[in-house]
């Protein structure tokens, strides 16, 4: 019993957060009001409807028909007809409303959590409580939901007419609903549990589905068909066994409410015609309690499916908070600052993606203004993350990050990030144009020139001009109707209309040739001016130039300086030159 409550308790739990959540959603309520008033003169033109064809039957005879009851009951019919259309359509739209309000409130925060969230989770999962699990919350409010106010309406007015028509026979009919009940309920949670069984396994099938998807190509290249195939299937092969599972509850549940359905009306027919046989009941009432009787079977066994469809809503629900509850980025500061000419500089950071598992130990640099940084290293040294620091992407476990003295914590992150040209080794490319792409996350409009002359400093107009539709050229998902070198490029161009005041650049001409390189260099060197530029290159061409050069290795400054002095008083930064030079 004891465990019995705590699980009572924990459903008005989730319950109540449901509630909460539809409450915390700026929805016309009005309209909610407007669709159950319409539902409800339905119902109750529906309840007349029975009553009137009893005046018809009871008053009607073979040589006289009774006209003006035929009339008032297809008048009364064309009422609920309308009024039933109007009150449906009202209460879906308010379904869909809601969920509309909730998957742009769970989108907006989707946006806004911090990148740690998706280090964690699966994109696919993610999207599938934005998709899914909204669109049960839909199925819930815009389909079940009416369908369950209307037959509550239906069924109470309908068994209380019955009681007041036929007590005998309304008693005869309550007997059948005990055992539906008892029959209904452990069925029923069977199918709760398997529901939540489908919505998990189908979320996870999801997200490794995106995951995979994604880095189709490199599937391919490795000959890994075989092996995702084999781990998709086992997926798909749980997804269909729960689901096997569920059908095969759900038809022995149907014919079983079909066959208790049938049972009892066939029962009560029987009944009602010895009734009217003996003179105790007239044909009319006979007809009515029968029609009353549909409306109450016909809720009865809505009622499963609509408790079902609450707790996989329920279910959706306590996923979709999940998320909600999640802190977006902190911007604690709205305090804006103009970084030209300002020093940069690292104070003794240090982080760690995990605890205990240190990434950055204790560094610290300065990049002054109009001066380039480069920062060196074997891979996996710590160079990345610096970036992503800077970024605040995260924060650092301790010490800080300054401009001009001033924490980088304290500034406004928007104002902080429209500053910064960030230029990664995979620089992301969307699906869409190459103007999309370059007017990206851009808060001024740009003319075709400036475009341009953007594509130009990158040295993408050639290739641009070349394409018959240009700048409205689609590049497909992730740019795949580009080259490496083009996306690269098209990516340093964005950096460049951006007009940073700190330029980033991740090894930015990775993906170029030699001759590329070497034009996109000139360009850098141009935007270099007026700004603090900060590189991780591993070629010589783009460290030697750099005013200063730090080494990064297992998380640690290691030495410092121009490349002459690294050269002469740093043996493993020799080392890697010369092997730069060799290669």
């Amino acid at each position: 019993m004891a465990f019995k409550s705590r699980q009572d308790k924990t459903q008005m739990v989730k319950l109540s957060d449901f509630l909460e959540l539809l409450k915390s959603l700026n929805v016309k309520k009005s309209l909610f009001a407007l669709g159950l008033i319409l539902s409800l003169i339905t119902s109750v033109a529906n309840l007349a409807l029975p009553l009137l064809t009893k005046v018809l039957v009871d008053t009607s005879k073979w040589n006289n028909f009774n006209y003006s009851s035929l009339v008032i009951i297809i008048v009364v019919f064309v009422l609920q007809l309308i009024l039933g259309t109007l009150g449906g359509y009202v209460l879906r739209y308010f379904g869909e409303s809601v969920v509309k309000c909730l998957r742009e409130r769970l989108w907006e925060h989707l946006l806004k959590l911090p990148v740690t969230y998706f280090d964690e989770n699966k994109v696919g999962e993610s999207s599938s409580r934005l998709v899914n699990d909204t669109g049960i919350i839909k199925d819930l409010l815009a389909s079940q939901f009416p369908n369950f106010i209307t037959g509550a309406i239906q069924l109470l007015f309908s068994l209380i007419i019955l009681v007041v028509m036929d007590w005998q026979m309304a008693t005869l009919m309550f007997t059948v609903v005990p055992v539906v009940v008892i029959i209904l309920l452990p069925v029923g949670r069977i199918m709760v549990r398997l529901g939540r069984k489908l919505q998990s396994a189908t979320a996870e099938f999801n997200g490794a589905v995106s995951e995979k998807l994604s880095e189709v190509r490199l599937i391919k290249s490795s000959n890994g068909e075989a092996c995702e195939q084999k781990a998709g299937n086992k997926m798909i092969q749980r997804i269909f066994g729960i689901g096997v599972l569920d059908a095969r509850v759900e038809a022995v549940l149907q014919p079983i409410i079909m066959t208790l359905m049938m049972a009892a009306f066939a029962g009560i027919l029987a009944f009602g015609i010895i009734r009217v046989g003996q003179g105790s009941l007239t044909s009319g009432s006979l007809v009515a309690f029968l029609l009353y009787l549909f409306n109450v079977i016909a809720p009865v066994a809505n009622f499963a499916t609509f408790f079902s469809q609450i707790q996989k809503a329920l279910g959706s629900t306590e996923r979709i908070q999940a998320i909600l509850k999640i802190k977006p980025e902190q911007n604690l500061s709205h305090q804006t600052c103009d970084l030209t000419n300002k020093t940069l500089t690292a104070q003794k950071v240090s982080f760690s993606y995990k605890k205990g598992e240190p990434v950055l130990q204790s560094i610290s640099f300065t990049a002054k203004p109009n001066s380039v940084i480069a920062f060196v290293g074997p891979s996996g040294g710590g160079k990345s993350t610096i970036f992503s620091l800077l970024e605040r992407f995260y924060h650092p476990d301790s010490g800080q990050f300054t401009i001009a003295g001033q924490n980088i914590q304290d500034i406004d992150l928007v104002n902080w990030r429209s500053q910064i040209g960030y230029v990664s080794q995979n620089s992301a490319i969307f699906s869409g144009t190459i103007r999309d792409n370059l007017v990206y996350g851009l808060n001024q409009k740009l003319t075709d020139n400036e475009l341009w002359h953007g594509l130009a400093l990158a040295y993408a107009d050639h290739f641009v001009r070349a394409f018959p539709d240009q700048m409205e050229t689609e590049i497909g998902e992730r740019g795949i109707k580009l080259s490496g070198g083009q996306k690269q490029r098209l990516a340093i161009a964005r950096a460049f209309l951006r007009n940073p005041k700190i330029l980033m650049l991740d090894e930015a001409t990775a993906s170029l040739d030699s001759e590329s390189e070497g034009k996109v260099q000139q360009a850098l060197d141009k935007l270099m001016v007026n700004r603090t530029t900060l590189v991780i290159a591993h070629r010589l061409a783009t460290i030697v130039n750099a005013d200063q050069i730090y080494f990064v290795e297992h998380g640690r400054i290691t030495g410092h300086g121009t490349h002459h002095e690294l050269m002469q008083n740093h043996s493993l930064y020799a080392r890697y030159v010369n092997e730069q030079m060799v290669n």
